[in-house]
Formats: C-alpha cells, structure tokens, sequence
C-alpha cells in the first residue's frame, strides 16, 4: 500500500529547470560562451543537485579559480534575485495540480527539493500550493536525509513511499532508502537515467495510472 508520494519540484511540479538554465548562463556570461557553453552542460547532466554544490564545481573544475565564502554568497544572492519571481509564475507540470487536488485526501505529500529551503517554501507559499504539503523540504540537507527524516516524521516505511523526480540524484536518493522511484522525464532536455527501466511520466496526467499499476503488484 503507498501511503507517503514526495516530489522533487523543479521539473516534476513547476516546470521551471528552463528558468533556472537560463540563471546560470546568465551568471557566468561574462567569462565567455564557452564557459557558459559547460556550465549549462554541467547543470543539466546534474539536475536535483543544489546550487551551493554546482558553483563551487564550477569555480574548482570549469573555471579553476578558487571561490571565496564572500563571492559564492555573492552568487547565492544573484541566483535567488534572478530566479524566484520566474519560478513562482511558471506554469504547472501538465497534471500536477489536477493529481494533488483529487488525492490530497489519499496520500501523503511532501516536497523533497535541492533548491535552499526557506527560498523553496516562500515559492510554494506564493504559488498557493502550500496546502496539499505536509512538508516541504530543501537544501543545504541531501535530499537522502530529507527524505529519511520526512519518512520518519510522517511515520511512513520507505517501502510505503514513491519518490517522483526527474533526475539521477532523485532516483539515487530513492534507492539508497528503498523507495520505488517514478521518473518525470521532461521531453525537452533531460538526461537519460542510464539503466533506469521503469515508468517514463512525460506529464503527471498518467501518474495515478501508474500508482494504481503499482499497488497491484505490491498486493499479495
């Protein structure tokens, strides 16, 4: 029986990874498009990853230049300025809304996201979707420990849960605690999960379909 459904959130119910893309070209444009040109490669091969990890990445493997605490909050501040009013009009995954709405009553829900935390929950505030969320939960934590504390919290066995992501750090994360693992995979510029092999949601519209495909198979 799936009792507790977490979902990382850019990509899975806003779709806003293009606005988050379009933050890092624009915070390194100055040194050159082919910075650029790796940066924006680097972030989309490392999606679910939080951007405290990505930019001293950057600054250590891309630009090899040290990062001093003072720019990377620099960079921190910059990041949140560009971003968060995009993010909050971005549009819903197609069927994202109409899932939680009809089984806000069914299941669980909680946010499990690397977006930093206090950032990620005036987003959903302002997006007026706090309501179908038990919790809502962000970086700096890795999202293992997230979700093992929610787990714990809400008193739901790993083996009770679906984690819904659409990146590898997502389906890491869900097998290191056991949990099945959905795949919204974003037709436009997602990696491929290399040996990933269960359901693809191209839209959350057919996720209460696969849900119900699951709770088939876990009953005896």
């Amino acid at each position: 029986m799936i009792r507790g459904i977490a979902f990382d959130f850019d990509g899975v119910l806003a779709e806003s990874v293009g606005v988050k893309t379009k933050a890092y070209a624009r915070l390194f444009e100055e040194h050159g498009e082919g910075v650029v040109s790796r940066v924006v490669d680097y972030h989309l091969k490392n999606g679910g990853i939080s951007r405290f990890d990505k930019f001293r990445v950057i600054y250590r493997e891309i630009l090899n230049k040290p990062l001093s605490e003072k720019k990377f909050q620099t960079l921190c501040d910059e990041f949140s300025n560009i971003v968060v009013d995009e993010v909050v009009a971005a549009p819903w995954v197609e069927g994202a809304r109409k899932f939680l709405e009809n089984n806000k009553n069914r299941y669980l829900f909680f946010i499990v996201s690397g977006t930093p935390q206090d950032e990620l929950r005036s987003i959903v505030r302002r997006r007026e979707m706090d309501h179908y969320f038990c919790e809502v939960l962000g970086s700096p934590k890795k999202k293992e420990t997230l979700l093992k504390g929610a787990l714990s919290r809400l008193k739901v066995s790993p083996e009770e849960a679906v984690f819904v992501g659409d990146a590898e750090t997502d389906w890491n994360a869900a097998k290191e605690l056991g949990m099945t693992f959905l795949w919204r995979r974003n037709p436009l510029d997602a990696p491929l999960l290399k040996g990933y092999t269960g359901p693809q949601l191209i839209s959350l519209s057919s996720l209460e379909e696969n849900l119900k495909i699951l709770e088939e198979e876990m009953t005896p």
